[in-house]
């Protein structure tokens, strides 16, 4: 349906694009869902999960390759339009699956199925085997296209084709390897009610929403439907009056004419359309030029150059339909190109060289910056490249060099099966647009990077300043095993065992120890550590409550979620920024009143998942001169000897661990928010990836 495509643009461009509303929008075109789910299930994201509906694959893809699949696809829809569209009316059969759609969503409904939304898709994609055999018979098919869709309809595809509608949807959805009975709900959806009395809740619901949708002298199979559906017929009146009305206003709202969709007739005969060659080379150009600028501003999201890297050789896989994409760049010398390891069974490629300077079809399309297409026959090849084939697993590879500046950076390496080096040479110029794209995009990453080294210069105040937070830092534990030395001194006079307190003082002292040793590392290793938050809270809790930190006039209140909150961050940060939160918050409190810590679950800001972890008092607040200057190292206005480095030091380590904090305050109190990382949402550099990295 072309009329969706310019909602998704509009609706992806917005900054505040959510998912629920893009998947509904999604959910209305097969053909984009179909692109949606095979990629969300291939093997470069699917993880053993279950994915079938719109929105989780929409989730686990993520927001840029969603917007790259929209995007593409969407053009290819406009200029390369389905497949015999000109002399086919497409109105009867969209109509059919939007009415089928909706049926299926309201009767899974009134079963209490728990997969509303796969019932929903289910429905809309139960006769995409018509467009298959369509787009792969036109001649033969076309006339069947625009007929009833009845057994009668099936016997005379197995006549004619070998195969029925039912057969050739359920084979292409289970090309999606989805973990659902989606595809055999295709298949099903023509066979006898008495055969699906015992068969899955999604057959029986997509067989009577197919049959509802195409009701006319079916009255008794729809009865015997029903009752698999356990539903009566005031239940399934309500459902086709609520059917008719929602794929009006779809229709409606997607610019779709319906008029006259149910008086559609087949055509005479099949006439191939005309296509205009100048036309259709302008379209191309459009579609390019689109592609490319969309492709520019996804690069340029990536942070840092693992990131930039992954992007590229997985958009050159879904836009060019490759097998598989490597890298290889050039080195600093300029005399040899390097493999660069981008995902997961790709390390041998760190240690993947093929010198310039000793021939071959990869080289000399590097020296010469041209494109090359290579075919494992009829070419003679050295072992680099023999060893390239083995790594893509194909028969053909594509060398596309990254040109930036007259400076070739490296070479983009495609796998392909040989039939397809003939479509990817009509794309030649795309393939070249892209290669300038990404080469441009490389080429500011590593200018970035050189800003990196030039931050070097800093190191010597970064050092000092690194000293005074940690004398500060340093004082809390002591404070701490200051007064538990105290607690077990009249523990030890009264015989009472004293295991808990040197346990939490072995742990304090360990903690001195790392904040000391931290001064050793200027710029320490970051670690993918996953760290319980209630945990930490509890632990932190327990040093202040078994010792005189907290008065008896001042209450601590914990507020956790049950489900497992974990973030990708360091417990002992964590365990720094709570404890200076809290004894703020009890200093402020000096007549007494209340603390509360609560987990408020998870945040999506700026497209990325944290969980909110809050801090609050019902102390005095803070004056609006004081909250403006709260996270700077200032000189404190408390009594006794601080520092004032305490929430400066919060924001440090909160930052540290890629979060963000915020704080509000008034006359009823202060509160602290803390976004930290959720579990899994912070991806981290391989060491092989950052060793590439410096060797360029």
């Amino acid at each position: 349906m072309p009329q969706i495509l310019i909602k998704l643009i509009e609706h992806l461009q917005a900054d505040d694009a959510g998912m629920p509303e893009l998947a509904a929008l999604i959910a209305k075109d097969a053909a984009m869902t179909s692109k949606i789910l095979t990629v969300a299930n291939s093997s470069a994201y699917h993880r053993n999960q279950r994915t079938v509906g719109l929105e989780q694959s929409l989730v686990s893809l993520g927001t840029d390759m969603i917007k790259t699949l929209v995007i593409s696809e969407s053009v290819f829809q406009t200029f390369n339009s389905f497949p015999h569209s000109a002399s086919t009316d497409l109105r009867g059969f969209w109509k059919g699956s939007l009415t089928t759609a909706v049926i299926a969503r309201d009767v899974a409904r009134q079963m209490e199925y728990p997969h509303v939304e796969e019932a929903y898709l289910a429905g809309l994609l139960h006769n995409v085997g018509r467009l298959a055999l369509l787009a792969t018979a036109p001649k033969e098919y076309a006339f069947n296209f625009t007929a009833r869709d009845d057994e009668d309809l099936c016997a005379v595809e197995q006549r004619t084709l070998q195969i029925t509608h039912s057969e050739a949807g359920a084979w292409l959805i289970e090309r999606w390897n989805l973990d659902s009975f989606l595809a055999d709900s295709v298949l099903y959806h023509h066979e006898p009610i008495t055969r699906l009395e015992a068969a899955h809740p999604l057959i029986r619901i997509v067989r009577l929403a197919h049959l509802l949708c195409c009701h006319e002298d079916q009255e008794v199979a729809i009865e015997e439907a029903a009752r698999l559906c356990n539903l009566d017929g005031e239940k399934l009146e309500q459902i086709i009056s609520n059917a008719a009305r929602q794929v009006e206003k779809s229709a409606n709202y997607l610019g779709i004419d319906l008029a006259g969709a149910d008086d559609i007739v087949a055509p005479a005969a099949y006439a191939p359309p005309m296509v205009d060659p100048v036309q259709q080379r302008l379209s191309e150009e459009v579609r390019n030029i689109m592609l490319v600028s969309e492709m520019g501003q996804t690069f340029a999201r990536q942070h840092g150059e693992a990131g930039l890297l992954e992007a590229i050789t997985r958009s050159a896989r879904i836009l060019f339909d490759l097998e598989n994409a490597v890298l290889l760049l050039e080195n600093p010398t300029g005399h040899a190109l390097h493999g660069v390891s981008t995902g997961e069974g790709q390390q041998r490629l760190a240690e993947f060289v093929i010198p310039l300077n000793k021939g071959g079809v990869v080289a000399q399309a590097a020296l010469e910056r041209k494109l090359a297409y290579i075919s494992r026959e009829g070419q003679a090849l050295n072992v680099s490249e023999e060893q390239l084939f083995r790594i893509l697993g194909s028969d053909s590879m594509v060398c596309l060099p990254l040109v930036a500046n007259q400076r070739c950076l490296g070479v983009l390496i495609g796998g392909a099966p040989a039939w397809q080096l003939q479509a990817l040479q009509k794309r030649e110029r795309f393939l070249q647009s892209f290669g300038t794209q990404a080469a441009a995009s490389l080429e500011t990453a590593m200018s970035e990077r050189g800003h990196a080294k030039r931050q070097i210069a800093h190191v010597a105040e970064e050092y000092r300043e690194a000293s005074r937070r940690v004398v500060h830092e340093v004082n809390n534990p002591l404070s701490i095993i200051k007064n538990y030395l105290s607690v077990l001194d009249s523990k030890l006079a009264r015989r009472e065992p004293v295991v808990g307190e040197m346990s939490i003082l072995n742990e304090e002292i360990d903690r001195v120890g790392q904040l000391i040793n931290g001064l050793a590392d200027l710029q320490p290793t970051e670690t993918s550590r996953v760290t319980d938050v209630a945990k930490v809270v509890d632990d932190v809790l327990r040093l202040f409550r078994a010792t005189d930190f907290v008065p008896a006039s001042v209450q601590i209140v914990v507020r956790m979620q049950e489900e497992p909150a974990e973030i990708d961050g360091d417990a002992d940060m964590l365990k720094q920024v709570l404890v200076n939160l809290i004894k703020n918050a009890i200093e402020a409190l000096a007549d007494g009143g209340k603390i509360e810590i609560s987990n408020r679950g998870h945040v999506n800001r700026e497209r990325k998942l944290y969980l909110e972890l809050v801090v609050s008092d019902t102390g005095p607040g803070l004056s609006a001169d004081v909250l403006a200057n709260l996270f700077s190292p200032v000189q404190s206005s408390k009594e006794g000897a601080h520092h004032g480095l305490g929430l400066s030091i919060v924001h440090s380590l909160v930052k540290k661990m890629q979060g963000l904090i915020t704080c509000r305050s008034g006359k009823t109190g202060t509160t602290f928010e803390i976004l930290l990382p959720a579990k899994g949402s912070t991806s981290q550099l391989t060491s092989v990836t950052t060793r590439v990295m410096d060797s360029a």
